[in-house]
């Protein structure tokens, strides 16, 4: 095995499906002679190995389980496929038939976790390339990132659901290389004193924020956080944050109050006295970072760095550019390394809480409400799936914030434990913890499991992109309809009859997801 060492790009390796993504598909091959390169393989190949990404093959061969080909001919075919397209560092091969149920067999994550353990590298650090939904699946459900290169066989709704699809594999290496490109670190000439991170918005943005936090922490002599009022709980649980200071954020905050004097003469005063020499704006895709730099400013900061469409003037010293489509943790971390902080090196930049490990149970945990009603579990949907989960033996928790006691009530019924109101932040961190699985939408308790490395089924509403906000770097499946109307309108309510996007989940698609994620 190679040792884990994280390269400081966001990606270490990157895993190929064989058939119609390396090489053109020969139904059942076993003659080395029919192996046909992709167009562009070598070249798009070679274009990683020079960037230091390491290569691995993950791939479903039921022919030889059918008994259509050997193990002989199958390892002569790869052999064939090596001299054509160079070495891979990795082969990983399923060769049961679907009827096996095994754990490796794609959509299955059992391939992709060899691979990565082949490698030496964490999961979350792993790109999938392949052309059908079940790839795609499989890199989901290990932690990794799915890269979809469409053939003639893939299914349009494959294409609708997938967060990241190029048309050929030398568009695939570029878009790999683009976003190593983007966490390249900045040389700097100094030695970094206090610094002050800004993370306004919920608590899933301040959790999906810990990678970068962890980053400057590491570089800095001190680290200080700003948050906004949802966020302040989350802050609280990170990593390497020395002091925490909330402030209502009047262009961020939902309901914000009005901007007085004596509210901006707080802020300024706070971070006075804390001395900061430095600071990170770090802010949504659809949010400006220059109020924050004026006030800054204001108050005595003398380096301020952004991710920053506008034309800032003198108010940021770092300018950063992205890729539009970057989940919020890269683009966080890019924004760090832009600023001059890498990723420690022992660092995999998975989400991270302080909250100790726990020992597992079967339980999984529903949280149907979101802060923002259309992107929560239809009621039906969420009372099905508690039931059908419940008859499988498995205890459901329902979980809920103070003003969903009624709807976690209905949802829990006689089939699960009802604790809706009955845990904060912290607690419902040590209840994840110590569960099997999360059912949710794409709300913080998602990111708060990846935070505890707990499997989330995600009844995801496609009102933001799931490539941003979709749980990060842990095993998770996606259900619901990706191509619905709402897609990408960042509606908080939805205003479609039935909520179309959630409304035709299956319970029984919940309960094989749930059996997916936990190996059973």
């Amino acid at each position: 095995m190679l040792p884990e060492t994280p390269s400081a790009g966001l990606f270490d390796a990157v895993l190929f499906d064989r058939d119609d993504t390396l090489i053109r598909d020969v139904p059942g091959i076993s003659d080395p002679d029919l192996v046909e390169p992709m167009p562009g393989a070598r070249a798009a190949l070679d274009a990683l190995r020079a960037a230091g990404l390491r290569l691995g093959v993950v791939t479903n061969q039921a022919a030889v389980g059918r008994g259509q080909t050997s193990a002989a001919a199958l390892g002569a075919v790869n052999d064939r496929v090596e001299r054509l397209l160079g070495p891979f560092d990795s082969w990983r091969v399923c060769c049961h038939v679907p009827a096996d149920r095994c754990g490796c067999r794609k959509p299955a994550p059992g391939l992709v976790r060899a691979a990565a353990r082949d490698l030496g590298v964490a999961t979350v650090r792993c790109v999938v390339v392949g052309d059908i939904g079940s790839d795609l699946r499989a890199a989901a459900a290990a932690g990794a990132t799915g890269l979809l290169v469409p053939t003639a066989r893939t299914r349009p709704d494959e294409t609708a659901a997938a967060s990241y699809a190029v048309p050929d594999l030398a568009a695939a290496a570029a878009w790999i290389l683009a976003r190593q490109a983007a966490a390249r670190v900045a040389d700097r000439d100094d030695q970094p004193g206090h610094v002050l991170a800004v993370r306004s918005d919920s608590a899933g943005d301040v959790l999906l924020t810990g990678p970068a936090l962890r980053a400057l922490a590491a570089g800095s002599r001190s680290l200080s956080l700003l948050t906004g009022p949802r966020g302040t709980a989350a802050g609280r649980l990170l990593p390497g944050v020395d002091r925490l200071a909330e402030w209502p954020t009047p262009w961020i905050d939902r309901d914000p109050a009005p901007v007085t004097g004596d509210a901006v003469d707080r802020l300024l005063r706070t971070v006075r006295d804390w001395s900061i020499d430095e600071a990170v704006v770090f802010t949504s895709y659809h949010q400006s970072p220059l109020p924050y730099a004026l006030l800054l400013r204001l108050a005595g900061v003398g380096r301020v760095s952004a991710i920053c469409e506008d034309y800032p003037g003198a108010l940021l010293d770092v300018r950063h550019h992205v890729p539009d489509d970057l989940p919020e943790p890269h683009r966080a971390r890019s924004l760090a390394a832009a600023a001059g902080f890498p990723v420690p090196a022992d660092d995999d930049g998975r989400l991270r809480v302080s909250i100790p490990p726990a020992r597992r149970t079967g339980r999984v945990v529903v949280h149907p409400g979101a802060s923002a009603s259309a992107r929560g579990i239809p009621t039906k949907v969420a009372v099905d799936l508690v039931r059908a989960l419940a008859r499988t033996g498995r205890q459901v928790v329902v979980t809920g914030g103070p003003a969903e006691r009624d709807l976690t009530a209905e949802v829990a019924g006689h089939a699960g434990v009802d604790l809706g109101g009955r845990t904060d932040l912290a607690a419902l961190g040590r209840l994840l913890a110590a569960s099997a699985c999360l059912v949710s939408g794409n709300t913080g308790p998602a990111h708060l499991a990846a935070a505890v490395g707990t499997p989330v089924v995600s009844l995801y509403a496609p009102t933001v992109p799931f490539a941003r906000w979709g749980p990060y770097g842990v095993p998770h499946v996606r259900l619901g309809d990706p191509a619905a109307p709402c897609r990408d309108s960042r509606a908080v309510a939805c205003t479609l009859p039935g909520h179309p996007c959630l409304s035709e989940v299956d319970a029984a698609d919940v309960v094989a997801a749930v059996e997916l994620l936990t190996g059973e």
